[in-house]
């Protein structure tokens, strides 16, 4: 059956997620260990190594990270069509989720940093979820936890994505040149038609979706961006919504461009692409590093809008509306455990990190989002974890 198939698809990308995020906790701890160590300057060197006339670290944070926001937008597409968020009532959740755990982190950010504007770029790092190693930690639990929580934050961190990518575009554009937008336009224009006349051969929209991130380069909006706007383009095809008068007929996977190229990027990009950014941007010295630091109105804001900030506006906005009768709440969970589920949203590392780099270019602020982001997710991961492990006296009435 068509949501059968739409299922098993999610339900295959959420363990790929999972074991992705395992894997980029790991890296993330080897980062963390190289740069406290004697290959500290190595490590640093390797990284700002000129290659075609960029750093390594910015074709991994530019050119690699595309390819992560290709999926990501692939991902996207794919939920909305024929997936978990293919209906109102499956995005309802979700979405109010979502909404509410950005805006609470966005609020505490701004109170604790208003009175110092130089840092207040910085209010869209702590609104952001790591999909990945939020999957990771709840997959240790097992059949713990039902797999309506494992949908509903898989389903939340996809719109959450999906904040973040127009946040990027809307707020950390900087320096836009006319002519690389034009250019990015006309690539644009080209990957709309080809989805238009229904061509499903991949080449055509990988090779415009290059030259589309290169335009996108030089444009002042950033390159990765490129990534989501070819996906978008990227036909879900004969396998998808039965182009041509085929139906809602899910048919041979291999059918479509959509899903081939997802299932072609989901294991590089859980296991090198994202890793590898991990590795280079998690590299944060712990030299002269004191609680000062943390206690500076940056710092502190990003902390406590990942690690209370998205508990607290997610929990908010899914009690408020389930109250009022919009949303069914993950079957067979406790409040406990969309609790814990919750804490675990501010998990915000891969996104976080990332946004705050758009956000900052001087080498202290770096530094100090980068420590925070760490702290912060590193709170939301063991509280989280320890909520979710809670000894139950009995197998607690679910809330619905």
């Amino acid at each position: 059956m068509p949501f059968r198939r739409a299922r098993s698809i999610f339900q295959r990308f959420a363990q790929s997620e999972a074991s992705g995020g395992l894997v980029l906790m790991v890296s993330a701890a080897l980062g963390m260990i190289v740069a406290n160590s004697v290959f500290a300057a190595d490590y640093d060197h390797i990284l700002h190594t000129k290659v075609g006339g960029l750093s390594i670290l910015h074709w991994i944070n530019d050119g690699l990270m595309a390819v992560f926001f290709l999926l990501v937008g692939l991902e996207i597409k794919r939920e909305m069509l024929v997936g978990e968020l293919n209906s109102w009532p499956r995005r309802a959740l979700p979405l109010i989720a979502a909404i509410g755990g950005m805006i609470a982190p966005a609020l505490i950010f701004f109170a604790i940093n208003y009175e110092t504007p130089e840092t207040w770029r910085g209010w869209a790092v702590p609104t952001a979820t790591d999909i990945a190693f939020a999957l990771g930690v709840l997959s240790l639990f097992g059949s713990r936890i039902p797999n309506s929580l494992k949908v509903f934050l898989t389903s939340l961190a996809i719109m959450d994505d999906l904040g973040a990518i127009l946040i990027i575009a809307v707020f950390y554009a900087s320096d836009l040149s006319m002519q690389a937008l034009g250019v990015a336009a006309l690539a644009t224009a080209v990957l709309t038609v080809f989805n238009w006349f229904g061509v499903n051969r991949l080449f055509p929209y990988i090779a415009v979706g290059a030259a589309l991130w290169a335009a996108m380069l030089f444009s002042g909006i950033h390159a990765t961006l490129a990534g989501v706007v070819l996906a978008m383009t990227i036909p879900l095809g004969v396998a998808g919504m039965g182009r041509g008068g085929g139906g809602g007929h899910l048919g041979d996977i291999g059918g479509s461009p959509l899903y081939r190229l997802e299932h072609a990027l989901a294991l590089w990009v859980a296991f090198l692409i994202v890793p590898v950014f991990g590795f280079a941007n998690a590299g944060v010295s712990l030299a002269g590093v004191t609680v000062d630091m943390l206690l500076a109105p940056l710092s502190l804001g990003i902390v406590l809008g990942l690690f209370v900030g998205k508990q607290l506006g997610i929990m908010a906005f899914v009690v408020a509306s389930h109250r009022l009768g919009l949303v069914q709440l993950p079957a067979q969970a406790s409040w406990r455990e969309i609790y814990g589920v919750a804490i675990l949203c501010g998990i915000g590392f891969t996104m976080s990190l990332f946004i705050g780099l758009l956000a900052f270019s001087d080498a202290e602020h770096i530094a100090m989002t980068k420590l925070a982001v760490l702290t912060g997710s590193l709170l939301s991961t063991f509280v989280g974890a320890a909520v979710l492990l809670w000894p139950q006296r009995r197998r607690e009435v679910p809330v619905n």
